[in-house]
């Protein structure tokens, strides 16, 4: 007989994708590789080994990616200050590269020539997928189940599970009605009654902060420190990339700092809403602009605003693997070289203020910018000259008679 072709399957151990282990094995004939990976979702990740191997997978490989995820993703985006839609901070589009990487890389390991996953055909994760696969492998194959089969809903699943006999683990408590997602990031609530744009989400929803009306009643204070954009210290006590955000996710979520309820439009075509949790990004964001606000040079600062909604398009879409995504990343971490120094802030009920900030390449200068006698640095004389050339073409056009209404 010849020997089986195999596919590689993110595999959460969940219902779903132990369904399309099992799919997977009974449609195709694949011999199925599982690849699990931790990139800071909370939940312990080792116990999707024995499931996997219930299902007959002999080859299973599960992976701590978080210092990768953070060191490699999450920190070149802030050093853009990415934000989707002027609010999303792309907690679940940055985590799709990293894991379309890994399961290539897998394959190319174990000789598959096939890669599935479970998203669905209705989101974004499903284009993230496999054009970051595609991007790092072009002849690969992938099958998306979701895609093809008529296995959509819960109840037909758990059917399927019962005639197949596959094992479901009945989790004890409150089940939520919401679909979630959780990295190092953010924490995002999809579905149930968020579907009604008007429904205000219930308190329990919220897995990582406390409302801003229970948040302390006295501020914390924090200091982050900088070095070419990324931050590399907490309170003066050195932190990997990882450890920043694990301990930035902790300080905001005790302040009820990260929450977001928005309505975005997917790259499939349609609005969806969703809430979400991101107290480190929330935190960083701010604090990242604010270092760039010494440091940087006003056309560069700007020229960066300007890239940044395409930046994160491309992000949000999926072209994290594009040679235009690599380009503007270039071009942003050139910026970065002098964003050095530190930033004191204040979290306090939901809100993240700059309260101070020092660099040793800051471009502001007291003796220039002060209201009191400047000592010759400035001549205030020199402006007239300054706002009667910007001021001509205007004149040009009011002496013609254009009218301004």
């Amino acid at each position: 007989m010849s020997e089986k072709q195999k596919i590689v399957l993110a595999y959460s151990g969940g219902l779903d994708t132990s369904v399309i282990v099992k799919w997977l094995q009974e449609t195709y004939d694949y011999e199925v590789v599982t690849f699990t990976a931790d990139i800071g979702q909370g939940e312990e990740v080792e116990p999707a080994r024995a499931k996997a191997e219930a299902l007959g997978v002999k080859e299973i490989f599960i992976e701590d990616l978080r210092e990768e995820f953070a060191k490699d993703y999450v920190f070149p985006m802030f050093r853009a200050n990415a934000i989707y839609e002027g609010e999303y901070l792309l907690g679940t589009s940055i985590a799709r590269p990293l894991i379309a990487k890994r399961m290539v890389e897998i394959a190319a390991k174990v000789g598959a020539g096939a890669i599935s996953h479970g998203a669905t055909g209705k989101g974004n994760d499903q284009v993230r997928f496999e054009l970051g696969a595609y991007a790092l492998m072009p002849g690969l194959k992938v099958v998306a189940p979701w895609r093809e089969w008529d296995l959509n809903s819960r109840e037909l699943l758990m059917q399927y599970c019962a005639e197949h006999n596959i094992p479901v683990e009945m989790k004890r408590g409150k089940k939520s009605p919401y679909s979630m997602d959780a990295n190092l990031l953010h924490i995002s609530y999809e579905g149930g009654n968020l579907e009604d744009p008007w429904w205000e989400p219930e308190e329990d929803i919220w897995r990582w902060s406390v409302s801003p009306e229970e948040a302390p009643n006295a501020p914390t204070y924090v200091t982050l420190s900088y070095e070419k954009g990324d931050v590399i210290a907490i309170d003066g006590e050195a932190c990997s990339a990882a450890t920043v955000m694990e301990r930035l996710n902790e300080l905001g979520g005790a302040n009820g700092i990260g929450r977001l309820d928005i309505v975005e439009n997917r790259y499939v075509g349609m609005k969806s809403r969703g809430c979400y949790e991101t107290p480190a990004g929330t935190i960083m964001l701010k604090a990242h602009r604010a270092i760039e606000s010494l440091t940087l040079d006003r056309e560069a600062a700007h020229l960066k605003d300007e890239l940044m909604p395409r930046y994160a398009k491309l992000i949000y879409n999926g072209y994290w693997w594009s040679p235009e995504r690599e380009a503007l990343q270039a071009a942003i971490d050139s910026t970065q070289q002098y964003v050095n120094g530190e930033v004191r802030l204040k979290l306090y009920k939901g809100s993240v203020s700059v309260v101070g900030r020092r660099s040793e390449q800051s471009l502001f200068d007291e003796k220039i910018a002060t209201f009191e006698a400047d000592e010759g640095a400035y001549d205030q004389k020199d402006a007239e000259g300054f706002i009667k050339l910007n001021a001509l073409r205007l004149k040009i056009s009011a002496a013609k008679g254009r009218s301004h209404s």
